[in-house]
């Protein structure tokens, strides 16, 4: 993309930094092919040629002798870097030659057998470390299909192997093991076989073991912020049991607008489309850098919106800016079982799904942040400007056909979702009292017990009211429904 005058300038009075270098005109042909390396290897710049080392604009004589010193620069690199050409911009008088190095290059690249990166104003050398992170992000080294340390093969759960090789059916044609070796899951070294670390993740007795961080986090609170009151629940397992604990997670945890229409049919509708933030989550699973063992998946839901943070950028050529179209991920194998098993569609992610189950329920488009210590997608929970206005020249609606929420707080006091669904229910006209069983089959997918600790909860807090005894006993409103009606408004 070329630059205007104007773009340049403001560059320089930003001074040299990570996206940004210059060098004057005299600069050695290997000094312009070690900051092209570094940031190819890091998250692209812009390089100026014909600044002193102040940034005054000295300019270059001979344009076209200096376009080719910079492209055969980039040809000096191993593999050999392809940019876009440079280009010209005249500053002052005088002309500069501006290339740009775009972000997420696919390889790892190397000037005689030297890796380096950009680093505030420096050309730095990669530690092993480093490097090994950066050629697992750009798919060189693969994480996934390495073995797992110290794994054997009776840390693999092979019921749960059984389980997947008869879903494959004519294609699971073959002994367990070597259908497992066939989709990376098992990796050779010498005669023997050892899961990999995709195996482990898949279909390990425990995952988290042999790779730490491997779990989500998930949490509601009862704010827009952090605070010290949230429900807390630490997702481990395998890949396919967190994707399944954290749907449960969702269910149980998102608000739902409740509205009684005519002859009092209810109808629930989750704050955030159900199955939009399921295919976030199947994303943050199937495609995370599970190389970082720092942090898991966080997914946290605040009053006004919806984040789930995932362990390393984007992968390989894929940016915010192309997230829709372009395809590349950095766990294939462990896509691979996750499509075999029906999680996700092997040759997308889904983020035009996403988006538009957003706008068909009238929510704002999801945001997208990648950072270079994670990729982060936050749904929010208001409605569009066109659907707001939408709402405001529809009519008034009687009061039994209204959506009632109370937003995770109710006369001062926390309260979660299920009971607030639960005292929905009350605040109805036609409905005075509420049983255990009534309870229960406003939240089907909730096992009983915990249905009995909500109501004993509600009691406590002063919500509630219990009457009658044993199977006769039932719940009423310990306060008159006006003063709700105020809290709510």
């Amino acid at each position: 993309m070329s630059m205007t005058a104007e773009e340049v300038i403001k560059l320089i009075q930003q001074g040299q930094n990570e996206y940004v270098a210059w060098l004057a005109p005299s600069a050695p042909l290997q000094t312009i092919a070690e900051t092209l390396l570094a940031f190819a290897n890091s998250h692209g710049g812009t390089l100026l040629l014909g600044l002193d080392t102040k940034g005054e604009v000295v300019g270059v004589d001979d344009t076209v002798e200096y376009i080719d010193k910079v492209l055969q620069a980039s040809l000096m690199l191993s593999p050999q870097l392809i940019i876009p050409l440079p280009q010209l911009c005249k500053l002052h008088g005088k002309t500069i030659v501006v290339t740009q190095i775009p972000r997420g290059m696919p390889h790892v690249y190397s000037l005689e057998g030297r890796y380096l990166y950009r680093i505030a104003q420096e050309n730095a050398p990669l530690s092993p470390r480093k490097l090994r992170h950066l050629m697992i992000e750009r798919g060189e080294l693969s994480f996934e299909m390495q073995t797992a340390p110290h794994a054997e093969l009776d840390d693999i759960d092979w019921s749960k192997a059984a389980e997947y090789a008869k879903r494959l059916g004519a294609l699971g044609d073959g002994d367990i093991q070597t259908i497992l070796f066939k989709r990376g899951c098992l990796a050779k070294e010498g005669n023997a076989l050892f899961p990999t670390n995709a195996g482990i993740l898949l279909f390990g007795k425990d995952p988290q073991r042999f790779v730490q961080g491997s779990e989500i986090t998930a949490v509601r609170f009862a704010g827009e912020t952090m605070s010290d009151t949230f429900s807390r629940q630490d997702i481990t397992g395998t890949l396919p049991e967190q994707i399944r604990k954290a749907e449960t997670f969702l269910i149980d945890y998102l608000r739902k607008d409740v509205m009684l229409k005519d002859r009092m049919v209810r109808e629930e509708n989750y704050e955030y489309p159900l199955e939009a933030v399921r295919e976030l989550v199947v994303n943050a699973v199937a495609h995370r850098a599970y190389h970082i063992s720092g942090d898991g998946i966080r997914l946290y839901i605040f009053s006004n919106r919806l984040e789930i943070n995932s362990p390393g950028g984007l992968p390989g050529p894929v940016t915010v800016n192309n997230i829709k179209d372009e395809r590349f991920s950095r766990n294939p194998a462990i896509v691979q079982v996750l499509s075999d098993m029906g999680f996700i569609e092997r040759l997308g992610y889904g983020v035009d799904r996403v988006i538009e189950l957003m706008r068909e329920h009238g929510l704002q488009a999801p945001s997208f942040e990648d950072r270079a210590s994670g990729f982060k997608v936050v749904l929010y929970n208001t409605t569009t400007q066109q659907e707001s206005t939408q709402l405001q020249t529809q009519p008034a609606i009687k009061q039994e056909e209204a959506t009632l929420a109370f937003n995770g707080v109710y006369n001062g006091q926390e309260i979660n979702p299920r009971q607030e669904t639960a005292l929905i229910h009350l605040h109805q006209v036609a409905n005075q009292r509420i049983t255990n069983r009534e309870f229960q089959q406003l939240c089907p997918d909730v096992h009983a017990e915990t249905i009995r600790r909500d109501l004993v909860d509600l009691v406590n807090k002063g919500i509630l009211k219990k009457l009658g005894q044993k199977r006769g006993s039932y719940y009423v409103l310990a306060q008159p429904t006006t003063e709700i009606e105020e809290n709510a408004e």
